[in-house]
């Protein structure tokens, strides 16, 4: 199964997987409404083939085919020490918000 890999904007290290498109719009067109505002501004970063026998480093690659068979995409959400970075942030008062 060959598939896209796009790179949110929203997150650090969130990546958004399609199916394989030959035009990268129409893989884009083919999201559901409103994804896009929860993953921002995606960039193509690779295109990838996918099979049972391959091992991908941050998700499980039969997940990522199922999700792409059912669902039309696979968002791939950022390690949690990504995640909890982020959340410290929010809750520093030094940072004058």
């Amino acid at each position: 199964m060959k598939c896209l890999i796009f790179r949110c904007s929203k997150k650090e290290e969130m990546y958004l997987y399609t199916p394989y498109k030959e035009k990268e719009q129409d893989a884009i067109d083919a999201l559901p409404d409103g994804l896009l505002k929860l993953t921002g501004r995606i960039t193509l970063v690779m295109e990838l083939v996918l099979s049972p026998e391959k091992t991908l480093a941050r998700a499980d690659v039969n997940d990522v085919m199922s999700s792409l068979k059912d669902k039309k995409y696979y968002l791939q959400s950022p390690p949690n020490a990504i995640l909890r970075s982020d959340e410290s942030m929010l809750n520093n008062p030094s940072d004058g918000f």
